[in-house]
């Protein structure tokens, strides 16, 4: 827990296994590091990544709003399930300030501009594993979580599966007896709207 905290406030990548599959992970506020979770992956920016919050408390700082339906479902989730919400709070990208009238709240706090998709949204999960909550509490902010895999390839079930040149790419592997906390298949993603309407993306 140490050295993942001490590498993710560094602006580093680790791998590491989340309550779905391995992770390439990083602090969600820096928008360098999420750079090179893009680069790592091989996979275009233009697509968003899928994050990680201790709690809705977390999650309420980083985006517009937090539907109620939101609060339902995680209050009786009992399997992994990923939640993407309408309008992610972000700064803006370094070449191009945003309008004022574009900026969060004076007692929100911003993501990092390149982990939310095109049309403002994002995907948060609040994970099974303590560690992984743990994790999140202690940096005070969200991570980044997303498969362990070239994009295109298969997402990797177990640490052997993954590929080499994604384990010495990253800064720091989390230790692997975490792994068995894993289910080892994708979260069920569910999108939701300001006015709690619900789209099941996979279930």
């Amino acid at each position: 827990m140490k050295e993942a905290l001490q590498a993710l406030r560094d602006g580093k990548v680790i791998l590491y296994p989340t309550d779905t599959v391995w992770g390439i992970g990083c602090d969600a506020t820096n928008p360098a590091a999420v750079a090179r979770v893009y680069e790592i992956k091989r996979r275009s920016d233009a697509k968003s990544l899928v994050l990680l919050a201790a709690d809705l408390d977390m999650v309420a700082r980083y985006v517009r709003a937090v539907p109620s339906i939101a609060v339902d479902l995680v209050e009786v989730n009992d399997a992994p399930m990923t939640i993407i919400y309408p309008e992610g709070l972000t700064g803006p990208k370094p070449d191009q300030p945003a309008p004022a009238d574009k900026l969060p709240p004076a007692d929100r706090y911003r993501l990092a501009f390149n982990t939310v998709a095109s049309d403002g949204s994002v995907g948060i999960r609040v994970p099974l594993t303590e560690f992984c909550r743990e994790l999140c509490r202690k940096l005070g902010r969200p991570i980044v979580s997303t498969s362990a895999n070239i994009s295109g390839e298969p997402t990797p079930g177990s640490f052997e599966e993954i590929a080499p040149e994604i384990v010495s790419a990253v800064d720091l592997v989390i230790d692997r007896s975490l792994e068995k906390q894993s289910t080892g298949r994708a979260s069920q993603i569910i999108k939701v709207g300001l006015d709690s309407t619900v789209e099941i993306i996979r279930p």
